[in-house]
């Protein structure tokens, strides 16, 4: 992969998009588009190499059944069969105390997601994009300079070329330059926590079952992942602790990480040892009051970030992947162009509801089980007795938890 897979010659070849940011939800954007006829520049100052090479990201993502049904349809099924592991249950405790919480779905309700190594997503993604000639991908440059008009976009690289199209799609991750420049107002406020995230080997099967484990100080979540080549036992850990602490534990040698881990879990997988790198980032939450402008659309973190609590980030950005395909798709289909306001304001009042909902529901679970010193002990058993015992809003969180719940896009039905 190198600079090469922009296939045409950029200072002429105009697209329908272009897409700043080619991470999961960037590319996955592009494919997207590709399958429905929509061509795009996708930019990325990445080296896809790096990303992809072994033990560069030790981070796994739960992949929900309507963001299944997304990747089927783009073409990525096949190449990820097998590499996910499907989530069957959902084990819920305060601190491993009696009054656990078990997410358990009904035989014919289907599991609730799969948990997929991000680099295996991206090597999938990679891989799709490489054969698509309605896709020019740019790689090891930025855009230094973005343009929109009345009359289309235009971006200029870090490596002097030009690119236009018709709409600008900024999928940058939660640091989005061009939707700062567009000067869109965020709700964002900071936990003051910070997630300690790598991978586990550990002794006994997890039986397709994932953790969350409430702590005084912030969740503990062990993820089911598939065995390895060698038949061993696999999870990923995102551990929370609070901001104050986290030099302390990101300074731990791997053997007292591996020990203050092990405590925690309290043998419920047996003995553990690193199976990734450990990484850690800080936990904030933004939620941007508008995903539109002239000419621009905004997708992904770049538009909402969230804590990790619900493990929902990735997902929500893929409805936005899907809600903007298909209302492109739609207006295209009778002749309007990407970049027209009457589509990227159906696509804005489309998403506004859902991620809204989404971000207040995990927000909400994250003040109430996951913030340190906010509530204590028996006041967050209690709000987990609820959930256990309120069918509606047990029903809620399932649906969450495999991306069913509200309006889909026709990408991400069954």
């Amino acid at each position: 992969m190198n600079d090469s897979a922009a296939r045409l010659d950029t200072a002429v070849d105009r697209r329908d998009l272009i897409i700043l940011g080619g991470g999961l939800v960037g590319m996955t954007l592009a494919l997207a588009a590709a399958k429905a006829g929509i061509t795009s520049h996708v930019i990325d100052r990445a080296d896809p190499a790096d990303l992809t090479a072994e033990g560069a990201d030790g981070r796994a993502s739960a992949i929900s059944t309507a963001s299944w049904n997304l990747f089927g349809k783009i073409g990525l099924a096949a190449a990820l069969e097998g590499l996910g592991c499907p989530i069957d249950s959902i084990a819920v405790t305060d601190g491993m105390k009696p009054g656990r919480i078990d997410f358990t779905p009904k035989p014919d309700e289907g599991s609730l997601g799969r948990m997929f190594a991000n680099r295996d997503l991206r090597i999938a993604l990679f891989e799709a994009a490489k054969g698509q000639s309605n896709i020019a991908w740019h790689v090891k440059t930025e855009a230094v300079r973005r343009d929109r008009g009345p009359h289309g976009v235009e971006v200029e690289l870090s490596d002097g070329r030009v690119l236009k199209a018709s709409l600008l799609v900024a999928a940058e991750g939660r640091q989005s330059p061009t939707r700062d420049e567009a000067g869109f107002a965020l709700a964002k406020w900071d936990y003051k926590h910070r997630a300690m995230v790598t991978g586990l080997f550990h002794e006994k099967p997890h039986q397709n079952t994932a953790w969350e484990i409430f702590y005084p100080a912030g969740p503990f979540a062990l993820l089911p992942l598939l065995d390895d080549a060698e038949g061993r036992h696999r999870s990923a850990l995102v551990w929370t602790v609070a901001e104050k602490d986290a030099a302390g534990v990101i300074a731990m040698s791997d053997a007292m990480f591996v020990n203050e881990v092990e405590s925690r879990m309290h043998g419920v997988l047996g003995k553990i040892s690193l199976s990734a790198p450990r990484m850690s980032y800080p936990l904030r939450f933004h939620h941007a009051g508008h995903v539109i402008d002239e000419r621009l659309a905004v997708i992904g973190d770049a538009a909402h970030g969230m804590h990790p609590i619900a493990g929902q980030g990735l997902n929500l950005g893929l409805r936005d992947v899907g809600a903007l395909v298909e209302v492109l798709t739609e207006g295209m289909r009778l002749g309007l162009e990407p970049g027209d306001m009457q589509l990227l304001k159906r696509y804005e009042k489309w998403r506004s509801l859902d991620a809204f909902m989404v971000m207040s529901v995990t927000d909400g679970l994250t003040r109430l089980f996951g913030v340190p010193g906010r509530l204590p002990s028996a006041v967050r058993r209690l709000g987990m007795g609820a959930v256990q015992r309120i069918p509606t809003l047990k029903r809620f969180f399932m649906d969450e938890a495999r991306g069913m719940s509200g309006k889909l896009p026709e990408l991400l039905q069954g």
